[in-house]
């Protein structure tokens, strides 16, 4: 109804379990050249890699051919034999066509009602499908020659990965270019603080990110990622981890390669991420060894103790 209401000539749908930065303007002026029914963002992958996305057939113009949903024999893309092109499930519609496969799609009792497998491979040889190539999407202020960066973090794994590319020296999704700030929620957080310089009791953060609010209070933090209003007291170390707003890491407790949810309080003297068969009757434990702690309540203790 809100589309029909608005009756925008274009609209615009972005998934939001990944990870990237696109000059959208780019893909919608590629949509209005084209005089595309539909457009679907793609970015070239190793061919090897193709059974993990569903992957889009396209002819040199990027006219779409088909899609093929995680296939390990999927066509390559008509430039790179090594490569295929992977939907990134981001479209972009006009705005007639996409009412109109909408309420075909909704009469359908076969359908998912999914636009990657039912809306957009039903559209194939009878509407204009075009393939637009992430590769070529250029951010103001970016090196010319930095490779696009696009991360599906649909997985714990995926997402702490994603993560960790954040805090890395040289991280290949930057956060600093000022001709392109990433615009966020406004927080009136003091600025973190680093406290303490005494032998075992010395505030510091090595290669990592910390947000606003902050105290490390003769804590250390290495290779991590902090949310807002996060406290590390005497002793205590971080590493290789995310921890979200307001958790609380008490003196001399350790934590490594784990996520932490908000308000996660860990006790003074525990530990999390050294011991995962321990770990992993409290918390979840993923594939590659990211213990998961959760936070649904006002103030979370870990019950994982090592004295």
């Amino acid at each position: 109804n809100l589309i029909e209401q608005t009756d925008p000539h274009v609209v615009a749908i972005f998934g939001a379990d990944h990870i990237y930065r696109m000059n959208i303007r780019q893909m919608l002026d590629f949509h209005r050249q084209k005089r595309a029914d539909a457009t679907v963002a793609a970015i070239p992958v190793p061919k090897a890699q193709a059974k993990e996305f569903g992957v889009i057939e396209a002819a040199a113009d990027g006219a779409i051919l088909g899609f093929h949903e995680k296939r390990a024999d999927a066509p390559a893309m008509p430039s790179d034999p090594q490569r295929v092109y992977a939907s990134m499930g981001n479209y972009i519609f006009t705005t007639r066509v996409l009412l109109d496969e909408l309420h075909a799609d909704a009469a359908r009792e076969d359908s998912a009602h999914d636009f990657g497998r039912d809306i957009l491979p039903g559209m194939v040889g009878r509407a204009g499908l075009y393939a637009y190539d992430f590769q070529t999407n250029t951010i103001p202020g970016d090196p010319p020659d930095q490779p696009v960066y696009w991360r599906d973090v649909g997985t714990i794994d995926a997402y702490y990965q994603a993560s960790m590319d954040l805090r890395a020296v040289r991280p290949e999704l930057n956060l600093y270019n000022r001709n392109w700030p990433l615009r966020t929620a406004g927080y009136s957080d003091a600025p973190a603080k680093f406290t303490f310089d005494d032998e075992g009791r010395r505030g510091q953060a090595i290669d990592s990110i910390v947000a606003g609010g902050s105290i490390l209070s003769g804590g250390m933090v290495k290779n991590s990622v902090l949310g807002r209003g996060v406290r590390v007291h005497a002793g205590a170390v971080v590493e290789d981890s995310v921890l979200f707003d307001n958790c609380d890491i008490a003196r001399g407790a350790r934590v490594r390669r784990a996520i932490l949810d908000k308000n996660v309080h860990v006790p003074a003297g525990a530990t999390i991420g050294y011991d995962l068969e321990r770990d992993a009757v409290h918390h979840h434990v993923t594939e590659s060894g990211i213990v998961v702690v959760e936070g649904n309540r006002s103030r979370v203790e870990v019950c994982s103790l090592q004295w």
